[in-house]
Formats: C-alpha cells, structure tokens, sequence
C-alpha cells in the first residue's frame, strides 16, 4: 500500500475497526495480569487545532496533519482513562522516517512537556480525565505509513497523580512511582500496542488486494 492509500485509511475503515469497542489485553497489566479496556467516547475527526500543547505540536509540525482521530478507554473498574489517537500526516516516507530518527536520537517520547493531550468524554467515567490527570504516555512516529501512534492514561476519579512518567519508563519491574503501580504505563503502551496493530493489519490487507 503507497503512502497516499494509507494516508486516506481513516475515512475508509469502520470506526469500530480502527478503534474497537473493547480491547483485551492479555498479559498487558502490571505482573503480567491481564487487561481489559472499554470504549468509552471517540472524538470527531479533526484537523489537530488545539489537540496538541504547544511543544509537542511544534515537534509534529514538519510532518504535518492531514487528519486527527481519538478514542477514549476506561479500564474495567472504571479507575483509569486512556486516549489513544491516530494522527495522519501529510509527510512521504522520508519525512516520517526523519522524524522517528529525531524522537529517537533526542528522547522526545519522553520528555513531559510533549505528552500528548486527553480526550474527556462527557456522561462517562472519562469525563474528568483533563490535561491535569494526565500521567503516562507514550508516542510513536510510523514509517511503514505515515502515521503517528499515541496514548495518554491517568486517573478517571479526577486525581493529579503527581510527576508523569514515560509509559516505557512505568512499566519496568521495580518502579514506585504513581503512574507505575496504578498501571497506567501499562494502559498506555497496552492500548496503543493493540490500536497499531489493528491499523497496520489493515494496511497489510489493503496492500495484498493492491497486488
């Protein structure tokens, strides 16, 4: 599939298939156990205005932002709340492989002011989960399409859950902090995992049908 099919997938794939209704995750909690998150709410696609703070958005920019699609889980006990969202860019494979090199060699998938933003869904237990709650993160520049992978979890109660923490830096054995044994490392990087697969199977299935 060229770069200009998969940049068109998000008004061509079913919500329910890019973002399905429940996500199990196997294994994908603390310790090992086992996961299990709901959909709660997907924002209306957008053109990324205001859906990004200010440094992250300046990071994202040379690659441009042809769509924005997001979706919020809430863990089975209704505890933690996740955002995962789907950025379709405008940039070739150069561009996207340019900027998973400077996410890379700079550490910016780390850096907090670069966490991604939230989306609250009203009437629901996401609702109070605001740019405050937000905890663990993780993001992710593609190159096999041009597309950028992120989740953002945090309490669904409203809690500050005190200094964020890297997903990939929460879900090592051993860590103390907040976001660590709350799990939403886990939520994070589980979700996201989950979402990123879905989307490159697409992709590949597209692709064989182009042959």
């Amino acid at each position: 599939m060229s770069y200009a099919q998969a940049r068109s997938l998000w008004h061509e794939i079913p919500v329910d298939t890019l973002f399905p209704r429940t996500l199990q995750g196997t294994g994908a909690g603390p310790g090992g156990a086992d996961r299990r998150w709901i959909r709660v709410g997907v924002a209306p696609d957008d053109d990324c205005t205001g859906a990004f703070d200010p440094p992250l958005a300046e990071a994202l920019a040379p690659v441009g932002c042809a769509r924005l699609l997001r979706a919020t889980y809430v863990d089975e006990t209704s505890s933690s709340a996740t955002t995962v969202g789907l950025l379709f860019t405008e940039a070739d494979e150069a561009g996207m492989r340019a900027l998973r090199e400077r996410f890379d060699r700079e550490g910016l998938h780390r850096r907090a002011d670069l966490m991604p933003r939230p989306y609250a869904v009203r009437g629901t237990a996401a609702a109070r989960f605001g740019d405050a709650q937000r905890a663990s993160w993780t993001i992710r520049p593609l190159t096999d399409v041009p597309v950028v992978v992120y989740a953002v979890s945090g309490f669904a109660d409203g809690r500050a859950a005190g200094e964020p923490q890297a997903a990939d830096e929460a879900v090592v054995e051993g860590q103390t902090t907040a976001p660590a044994q709350a799990g939403l490392g886990h939520d994070a990087r589980g979700i996201a995992d989950r979402v990123e697969r879905g989307l490159r199977r697409v992709a590949a299935e597209g692709a064989e049908q182009d042959r």
